[in-house]
């Protein structure tokens, strides 16, 4: 899946999941080294336990933040 990104730095996730596990995580754009720490910390979550670490997670001033933006793109693939 390739989630559109609102807000942050970064443009896209793709994301690649296998059942309820998030198989790979790539961010075009944004914080490079944190951006692929994080893709490397979520590879093998489960996306539940992912959400529920990352959503609501902001990023200075902004609303949001690109491991918000993570969770709420793994939202949207559970519907």
């Amino acid at each position: 899946m390739i989630y559109k990104t609102q807000g942050v730095c970064s443009q896209l996730i793709n994301i690649e999941v296998e059942g309820d596990m998030i198989k790979s995580v790539q961010f075009t754009g944004g914080c490079n080294g944190n951006l692929q720490g994080i893709s490397s910390l979520v590879k093998g979550m489960k996306i539940d336990d992912a959400i529920s670490r990352l959503k609501g997670i902001r990023c200075g001033f902004k609303s949001t933040s690109c491991p918000d933006q993570l969770a709420r793109a793994l939202e949207s693939m559970k519907k």
